[in-house]
């Protein structure tokens, strides 16, 4: 198996706040480098935030799959009761009470059964490809779409905390899942509907939150540092 690499001047972990995506991330360090081969290892969304992996220059971006194959981990946080157009807090949310609020033993029992290799459906607005569009870009034009499940693998999934319609969990995943969908289906198991209200990355690989750098800080360093190698 490859290493995966370790942190360093060519491999940053970031912490992207919530706003910008992970495309405007790369751009920042891309005009703070003056480097334009830069990339990232997994996509957090616009409405998530925490560590999003970083490489700089051609030779550290032809790594990047081995971390994106990389475990991960997360802190979410459900809505239950209520589903939503883009399975985050992002689009529409129509209510959808359940016939009976789950208790925690419930919640406990629904967790479990995502552990392990699941089918799982990608959310409708997602950059999931189809005829070589993404899907979201297509639901946005109106078109209606199927997207196909697929394997992914969730190590584990641990209960934080529960009071309905709130729900926290910790989830450990293999490369691919999307916590969103997790979201969607985790309501489904209990009877009712949820979407992703909140989402932390806390790990990626090797790469802890302990060691993620502010966006702005990070950037704030490495145009400094660009400016003292260009003055030599």
């Amino acid at each position: 198996m490859t290493a995966i690499p370790p942190p360093g001047e060519n491999f940053i972990a970031l912490y992207k706040p919530k706003g910008p995506t992970s495309h405007d991330v790369v751009d920042a360090v891309r005009k703070a480098t003056g480097e334009r081969t830069v990339g990232h290892a997994g996509t957090l969304d616009p409405l998530a935030r925490g560590i999003l992996v970083v490489a700089i220059g051609r030779a550290a971006t032809r790594q990047l799959k081995t971390i994106v194959g990389s475990e991960k981990e997360y802190i979410a946080d459900i809505r239950l009761g209520a589903s939503s157009t883009t399975d985050d807090a992002e689009g529409t949310t129509t209510m959808f009470p359940p016939s009976a609020i789950p208790d925690r033993d419930a919640v406990v029992n629904a967790l479990q059964k995502f552990v392990g290799t699941i089918e799982q459906t990608p959310p409708a607005y997602s950059a999931v490809k189809i005829r070589g569009a993404p899907a979201h870009r297509r639901m946005r034009r109106g078109e209606t779409i199927e997207l196909k499940s697929r394997a992914v693998t969730i190590q584990k999934i641990e209960l934080l905390s529960y009071a309905w319609p709130d729900l926290r969990i910790r989830v450990t995943t293999g490369p691919g899942v999307y916590i969103r969908a997790l979201a969607r289906d985790i309501g489904a198991a209990l009877g009712t509907a949820g979407y992703l209200a909140d989402l932390e990355r806390t790990r990626v690989g090797a790469y802890t939150s302990k060691m993620a750098v502010p966006l702005d800080r990070i950037t704030a360093a490495l145009s400094s540092r660009a400016r003292v190698a260009s003055a030599r």
